[in-house]
């Protein structure tokens, strides 16, 4: 019998709901999760030593995101705490599949799956994400 591989870690990102994020209702416009999510996997890269700007300026290359799907569950509304998370789905050589949630108190807002891809910056062509990176993921 094979072992269940492991789980892979799940990153997790705070987020305060502010008027900006919100309708005259006072609840988060649906497209600012995307926000809330993209501010998630920048932090995310962040703790693995990925900083997006230098990884540009010393390789050429970006991540695009190149497919998103969303399930809303709940509202978040104004002053909300959110907790952004992110985890590796797959990975493949020029580019992974996240999932993503916003929960409040463990309670399920938004559900995303959220595919980057690697890219060259100045032709946007799919490249190879860099060894350092995948290793640092696996």
């Amino acid at each position: 019998m094979t072992a269940p591989s492991p789980t892979p870690p799940v990153h997790t990102h705070a987020v305060r709901v502010y008027w900006e994020d919100t309708d005259a209702g006072g609840i988060v416009f649906y497209a600012n999760y995307l926000k809330f999510f993209e501010r998630a996997r920048t932090e995310w890269l962040r703790t693995l030593g990925v900083h997006q700007q230098r990884l540009r300026e010393a390789t050429g290359t970006i991540f695009v995101v190149s497919e998103t799907a969303v399930k809303y569950h709940r509202s978040a509304r104004l002053d909300d705490l959110l907790s952004i998370t992110v985890q590796v789905a797959d990975a493949g050589r020029a580019s992974m599949r996240l999932t993503q949630q916003a929960l409040r108190d463990g309670e399920l807002l938004a559900e995303g799956d959220i595919r980057i891809g690697c890219v060259d910056a100045g032709t946007l062509r799919p490249r190879r994400i860099p060894n350092e990176i995948l290793e640092r993921i696996a």
